[in-house]
């Protein structure tokens, strides 16, 4: 690590996706970022469109812009969970796909990377692009607050060099996709082979190895049937392992095909009909949701629906009948579909089952310890490999707060550290909560037999999932920081596109928010209810895998803003799509203002 150290000061700093950085002084308003994403890329760009001269910093622990979905991380087989006209802002549309890149309008996801990467060049505030305030390389080691302002400690990876931004207004983006969670295995140091996350896949060479012919797949999830199904079109030898204990099971894999007029399971998800069919009061509380949820025949006939949905998805499957080469049938997921208490996704290869199951061998066992080419299962089982793929999941990406700031943000933290008093409220806040949640919906009473993982960290309990609960004079918040894209969604695009747009508001006082006491409960409402819904993921306080629509309306009724609106029928049965959005920023600027109206965008820009 060098010995210099630079101090900057800007008005606003936005934080990407990434582990411990360094730090930059900086006067200036600061988004940070571990990778520049989603989140992190349209969180900068709508702050600038109202605030188009600030000094705002962007920082990024890689050095390519895209966060998941960057050039470093793609391969070729990664398609998106996302379809055309939804993979996208609403002030530039994406340009389609060819059709060789699509699959029921899904699409492979160098084009979403290619998107981004135009999305920072084509955006110019003050005469600069939003690619001129990234600064690329850079760890953040620790965040703190002192006399006011934001210090933000940072190292630049290449040479060590050490800065300090200084700002008044912090912007979190660092996403919950970029920091990998590797598995313990004994005695790694003796494989002799690679062992790479899905987050480094790639960016390797283990599909184009000639020395690599053996590979093996830990994790049940989505990614690691991405990396599975491009190894064995890469001609390779797949091994498929299943964790046996301290798991939800293995993830749900959805057709993702349409019914009636609708092109693809997709677009059935992003209309308010569909939304209104899970339990959840991100929907409001009107006549047709209480019978849906609250009256017997709607309970009823809720499950009836979402018994069908998982009879259909297993089916498609056939996990006991299909032929096999081995243990095909250890992919059934643990969980009715309805509760999302595992991993998964859509399906983007029409031969993805007989791929997996003519090709892989397939164990749901735990690994031992690891020897020169071989993995030990503790079934006593031997498999040979010369490479082992990570689809193992993610940790917090915020290890540059300490347990402390963390305590007082409302982020996730170790229980055993919460205050006793913290902990009374959260308690009895939780309490009150339970009895509402389960009034309202009476089926979450009753859910399935699961096995239930060791929770050691507390849930997310920021007010709208984006501002700290705290926001007086003394605290180590107050109204000057923000986190985006600390969610678990469907589509990030449409979600940030409302975060944004929130948190600036928020940042720049003109929100009227309700009292602590009101705040807390709903947070704790929220909390509560999240554990109900969704189990193991819910844990979190961020899952929202059916909630999307429901919560950017929220966020939108909040801002008194209503462009997005149609005509009831289509409310209700036309997908949501990103260019309802598109009138938002100069409704937006009427209601709120902004600092100048020359260099401010409100309309659709053409690429």
């Amino acid at each position: 690590m060098g010995d210099r150290h630079d101090r900057h000061d800007v008005d606003v700093v936005v934080i990407g996706a990434g582990q411990k950085a360094w730090i930059k002084q900086c006067c200036c308003k600061l988004i940070s970022t571990v990778e520049l994403g989603i989140s992190g890329i349209y969180a900068a760009k709508f702050y600038l469109d109202i605030h188009p001269d600030c000094r705002l910093v962007v920082l990024d622990k890689d050095h390519f812009v895209g966060g998941t979905w960057n050039s470093r991380r793609s391969y070729d087989s990664f398609w998106t969970q996302w379809t055309v006209g939804n993979a996208e802002f609403s002030d530039i549309p994406m340009p389609r796909p060819s059709e060789e890149d699509l699959y029921f309008e899904f699409f492979k996801a160098k084009h979403t990377t290619q998107y981004l990467e135009n999305y920072v060049d084509q955006q110019k505030h003050a005469g600069k692009t939003l690619r001129d305030r990234i600064i690329f390389g850079v760890k953040v080691q620790s965040v703190h607050k002192i006399d006011g302002k934001w210090l933000i400690s940072t190292e630049e990876e290449a040479s060590g060099t050490l800065q300090i931004f200084h700002t008044s207004k912090l912007m979190v983006a660092s996403g919950l996709t970029s920091v990998p969670s590797m598995p313990v295995l004994p005695n790694k140091e003796s494989f002799g082979g690679p062992i790479i996350h899905q987050e480094a896949f790639g960016s390797s060479d283990i599909l184009s190895s000639p020395e690599i012919q053996n590979i093996t797949v830990l994790g049940g999830g989505k990614s690691s049937a991405d990396m599975i199904y491009a190894a064995v079109k890469a001609g390779k030898t797949v091994t498929w392992v299943c964790k046996a204990t301290d798991t939800s099971g293995p993830g749900f894999f959805f057709s993702p095909k349409g019914k009636g007029p609708y092109k693809n399971a997709f677009q059935i998800g992003m209309t308010r009909i569909a939304a209104s069919f899970t339990p959840s009061f991100m929907n409001g509380e009107t006549r047709w949701t209480r019978f849906l949820h609250g009256s017997k025949y709607g309970v009823k006939l809720m499950s009836s629906f979402w018994g069908a949905i998982d009879k259909e998805t297993r089916k498609d499957a056939d996990f006991e009948g299909r032929e096999s080469l081995q243990g095909f049938e250890k992919l059934c997921p643990h969980t009715p579909i309805f509760w999302q208490n595992g991993t998964g996704g859509l399906l983007n290869h029409a031969d993805f089952f007989d791929i997996i199951a003519k090709n892989v061998r397939i164990y749901c066992a735990d690994v031992l310890s690891l020897d020169k080419g071989l993995i030990h299962l503790h079934t006593g089982e031997e498999i040979p490999s010369q490479a082992i793929l990570c689809g193992t999941g993610w940790v917090p990406s915020l290890q540059f707060l300490s347990q402390d700031l963390c305590i007082e943000l409302g982020l996730p933290h170790l229980r055993a550290s919460e205050p006793p008093n913290e902990q009374k409220l959260w308690a009895q806040l939780e309490i009150t909560a339970d009895k509402k949640v389960l009034a309202s919906f009476p089926q979450l009473a009753d859910p399935p037999p699961i096995y239930r993982k060791a929770v050691t960290l507390t849930p997310y309990r920021l007010y709208k999932h984006i501002a700290p609960l705290r926001d007086t004079d003394n605290a180590t918040n107050s109204g000057s920081i923000v986190f985006i894209g600390h969610i678990i969604v469907g589509n990030y695009f449409r979600a940030v596109q409302c975060q944004a747009m929130w948190a600036t508001a928020y940042l720049d006082g003109k929100l009227t928010l309700p009292s602590f006491e009101e705040r807390c409960q709903e947070v704790a409402l929220f909390t509560t209810w999240n554990r109900r819904r969704y189990l193991n993921n819910g844990e979190r306080g961020n899952w929202m895998s059916f909630e999307l629509i429901g919560y950017t309306d929220c966020l939108l009724e909040y801002l008194g803003l209503s462009s997005h609106r149609k005509s009831w029928f289509k409310e209700l049965f036309e997908p949501c799509v990103a260019s309802d959005l598109a009138g938002l920023s100069k409704e937006y600027v009427g209601k709120y203002g902004c600092d100048a109206t020359e260099n401010t965008r409100t309309d659709t820009v053409k690429p």
